[in-house]
């Protein structure tokens, strides 16, 4: 079967940003939306063939297989090392495909409305071109070589993005601590590279599943504190992933990116480009599996697990609407890699498919909640809960869709995330019941947090506005509508059959007992946000005064950003850097300053030598000649 059109999925928004970026000024700024629009609409058209024909309409006995679809050779290093750039499909990669051409598409289309008013809309589109044809390369990559290629360009494309009202130092200075955090922790990713590919042997992914008989076959892999070189290039590999998806303690740039215009905050943060660690882990999972005993996934479980708590915590406190669902971001990006480190292979891979299954209607309910967040800023002209009120009575599509996603994410049945929730909390409570529990409890808080939210917003004290809110144009409503829709009927979709850890069906059951104590929590959450916040009251005032400096703290997000701050400030710059710049300015370039300056003085005393004058030269010649006539007489006899 052909597959060789696929290459045209990852190039069309890379063709629009082509155009929108040496257009930019001289194209019509309505053209420049409607062409980023139609680029990814056709990849969308394209990758949703590709699932068809992948899943539906090839002879499937067996596990799914693994096709390179186009690949050309970019580097011969070594009989042993070629390096590919290519296009590589199989479950997750065509699930991947489906997750940022989708998104991509509708946030594009939501953003011809949004963006309608504002100056610099044709490098906007630009932008969130080039990111999209990032992040497909990323997803379609068949080595680690082209994965770290497009893993630094998405986050080029995500600095652009995060900084557009450059004109905010807000928004400059998110831009810029977004690019620095995830530089940092991309260096780990690539010595990581290194490491594994040098141990394992190949770059490639289709050679993943020869881990295990690579460590049986070679016993003598150099250890490092109990670990094999192996384990530590995939711990800094996960790194690497986990500064992408704003794990602790590499989460600070996340809400601090909400600076961004609120489809970059949809599209980029919390859809596609903040799983690219999930992915990564994912498409690395046999050998995170195999390695040391599954000591890697250990750490994945924990570092997931603790995430997803420590966010729910802080979204409860927060008031702007986007930094609630930037921390919502974090803790279900951890709820995904809880569900890959209590992971197995086969049949005891429940946590796998649970997490890819997560990841997919993930990327539905929360897109929605942030285009949906964007319709409430479009109408009230602010971030924050506290200038929001009883907008259910006059943005009822608004309304709906946001109750939609607000009871996915929260777990309730049949909503989408319902399904994929409770598969990673069942998969969790038969590997570790420690980390069942916090998943149950962060369960709650998410429910609470949500509807937090749900209630400020479209309930509550009902305000007094200078515009008449209203629902957004047709090109805003109509994404919220489709996203709706998937966050709805998503968790339905036979998943186990599509995309587990070794490609074949998984065989699943509902558990009653799991179900039924995940939707209890849940509904404890939504009650208590019923009570607290759906009408007017100073109640919630109140319980903050109260707990005093434990709320401060958590509002202020565990002083983290502080800490890191202080980190730098007082010990990397003061007693680091200073004494590094001093003895560079006074040392170094005094060294190179006083070569320098000798030079000139002796150059400066002799340069008259060679004054041009024949005369002086002529003389010169002849108490030359004297003296050599003079030197030769009398010592050398």
């Amino acid at each position: 079967m052909n597959w060789s059109y696929t290459i045209w999925i990852p190039l069309l928004p890379l063709l629009s940003f082509v155009i929108n970026g040496l257009f930019y000024g001289r194209m019509p700024k309505k053209m420049s939306g409607w062409l980023g629009t139609s680029a990814l609409g056709i990849s969308t058209l394209l990758s949703w063939v590709t699932a068809w024909k992948y899943f539906f309409n090839t002879p499937h006995q067996g596990p799914y297989e693994d096709i390179t679809a186009w690949h050309t050779t970019w580097m011969h290093l070594t009989d042993r090392f070629t390096i590919d750039l290519g296009i590589y499909l199989d479950p997750i990669s065509i699930m991947m495909l489906i997750v940022v051409t989708t998104v991509s598409f509708l946030v594009h289309l939501y953003s011809i409305g949004y963006m309608a008013t504002e100056e610099g809309r044709n490098r906007y589109f630009a932008w969130l071109g080039l990111f999209s044809f990032s992040m497909l390369g990323l997803v379609l990559a068949p080595n680690l070589i082209q994965t770290y290629m497009f893993w630094e360009l998405v986050g080029v494309s995500s600095f652009l993005l995060i900084g557009y009202y450059y004109d905010k130092p807000s928004a400059v200075k998110a831009a810029l601590k977004a690019f620095i955090v995830t530089r940092f922790a991309d260096g780990f990713f690539l010595i990581g590279i290194l490491l594994y590919s040098y141990y394992s042997g190949s770059f490639l992914f289709e050679d993943i599943n020869n881990i295990p008989a690579i460590l049986e076959s070679n016993g003598s892999l150099p250890v490092f504190m109990g670990l094999s070189a192996l384990t530590w290039g995939l711990l800094l590999i996960f790194i690497g992933g986990a500064g992408k998806s704003a794990m602790f303690p590499l989460h600070i740039w996340l809400p601090d990116a909400m600076e961004g215009p609120t489809p970059v905050s949809a599209l980029i943060h919390a859809a596609t480009m903040v799983v690219a660690g999930v992915y990564l882990v994912a498409r690395l999972f046999p050998a995170f599996h195999a390695s040391d005993h599954g000591f890697a996934l250990q750490i994945v479980a924990i570092v997931g697990t603790f995430s997803s708590l420590f966010a729910a915590i802080i979204a409860m406190t927060q008031m702007d609407i986007k930094r609630v669902l930037a921390f919502s971001t974090m803790s279900q990006i951890g709820y995904m890699m809880t569900g890959l480190g209590v992971s197995g292979i086969g049949e005891e891979g429940l946590g796998y498919t649970a997490s890819m299954f997560h990841l997919f209607t993930h990327a539905a309910f929360k897109a929605l909640l942030f285009l949906g967040a964007g319709a409430l800023i479009h109408a009230v002209h602010s971030n924050s809960l506290k200038d929001m009120g009883s907008l259910r009575k006059y943005m009822p599509i608004s309304h709906i869709t946001f109750l939609i996603a607000c009871l996915a994410i929260s777990g309730i049945p049949p909503f989408a995330g319902f399904f994929s929730k409770d598969l990673i909390l069942e998969a969790a409570f038969e590997k570790n019941k420690l980390i069942y529990a916090v998943g149950w409890i962060t369960a709650g808080l998410t429910a609470f947090y949500m509807f937090r939210i749900y209630f400020m917003a479209f309930w509550g004290e009902d305000k007094v506005y200078a515009h008449k809110p209203h629902d957004p144009g047709i090109t805003m409503t109509l994404p919220l509508i489709v996203l709706a829709i998937a966050s709805a009927l998503a968790g339905w979709l036979p998943f186990n059959e599509w995309v587990t850890s070794n490609h074949e069906t998984l065989h699943t059951h509902f558990n009653i007992g799991s179900a039924a104590a995940s939707v209890a929590i849940g509904l404890v959450g939504i009650i208590i946000a019923y009570i607290l916040y759906k009408n007017p009251s100073m109640t919630p005032q109140k319980m903050s005064n109260r707990l005093g400096v434990v709320y401060q703290t958590v509002k202020n997000k565990f002083y983290v950003d502080e800490f890191y701050e202080g980190v730098t400030q007082q010990v990397i710059l003061k007693r680091i850097a200073t004494p590094i710049a001093w003895f560079d300015r006074h040392i170094v370039d005094g060294t190179m300053n006083l070569i320098g300056n000798t030079t000139v003085r002796i150059s400066s005393i002799i340069k008259g030598i060679q004054s041009g004058d024949f005369q002086v030269y002529a003389f010169g010649i002849l108490i030359a000649v004297i003296g050599l006539l003079v030197w030769l007489n009398y010592f050398i006899q």
